[in-house]
């Protein structure tokens, strides 16, 4: 049994002259632009959820060795790139209005002394704070998907564009012929290379950009997850400390 030939690499290069001007090398110019900024943003999304996990844990770490759910709030302790802390902080904003109507200072609310008992609140104001949280968990979802809808539009639109290059590039090049009148496989061969080149950079686009993409929203799943549900331990915390049975 013979060996198989070795293939010879292509010659990205030489298809990339060979390419017409507007069906070949405009769309692989582009596709190169969108390269760029898909990985450009697959990174920096990437460090930022991965700030935004490690801040979460070491606040969620912290919420959890307090006595009292209020503490890290007025102690003014911040975390700073932690979406749990974002929903802590407006849940806390929230008593604190109510605290604010109720004529009770914030020092009463950490003291174990009677003075305490003067701050009770009621069924209305749990769903208050509720709400309050929920909508940070919404916000805080919003922030942490930006710029993911460009990343899925790379994915999309990259095979499609560089299909369209490669149609009509093949397109351009069976008209030559036509117009030539003869079907020498050596006169139609570069611009149909030239043609095949932009769907070559178009997966060479896509391929990166869905795994990539893939990996953040999973990411982004576990961190909604996790602030939906500190967004319930928060108003359990308070209804422990606040709710009088």
């Amino acid at each position: 049994m013979m060996p198989l030939p070795w293939l010879p690499p292509a010659n990205m290069v030489m298809s990339f002259r060979t390419s017409n001007w507007l069906s070949g090398k405009l769309i692989v110019i582009v596709l190169v632009v969108v390269s760029v900024f898909a990985w450009t943003v697959m990174i920096s999304k990437y460090r930022e959820l991965r700030a935004a996990q490690l801040a979460s844990l070491r606040f969620l770490r912290a919420f959890r060795r307090e006595a009292h759910p209020l503490a890290i709030f007025l102690r003014k302790q911040p975390f700073e790139g932690s979406p749990l802390y974002c929903i802590y902080e407006a849940g806390c904003g929230a008593l604190g209005a109510e605290v604010l109507d109720s004529k009770v200072t914030t020092a009463d609310l950490l003291s174990p002394s009677e003075r305490l008992s003067r701050f009770e609140m009621n069924p209305l104001q749990i769903e208050v704070v509720r709400r309050v949280t929920e909508r940070t968990v919404a916000d805080q979802a919003l922030l942490l998907e930006s710029r993911m809808g460009f990343l899925a539009t790379a994915v999309s639109a990259s095979p499609l564009l560089g299909l369209l290059g490669t149609v009509w590039g093949v397109l351009d090049a069976f008209c030559a012929m036509a117009v030539q009148g003869m079907a020498n496989l050596s006169a139609v061969a570069p611009g149909i290379a030239g043609a095949l080149l932009t769907t070559v950079v178009g997966l060479l686009v896509a391929i990166p950009s869905s795994v990539g993409y893939n990996l953040l929203t999973g990411r982004i799943r576990e961190l909604a997850v996790q602030m939906d549900n500190f967004s319930q331990e928060l108003v359990a915390e308070l209804q422990r400390a606040f709710v009088r049975p």
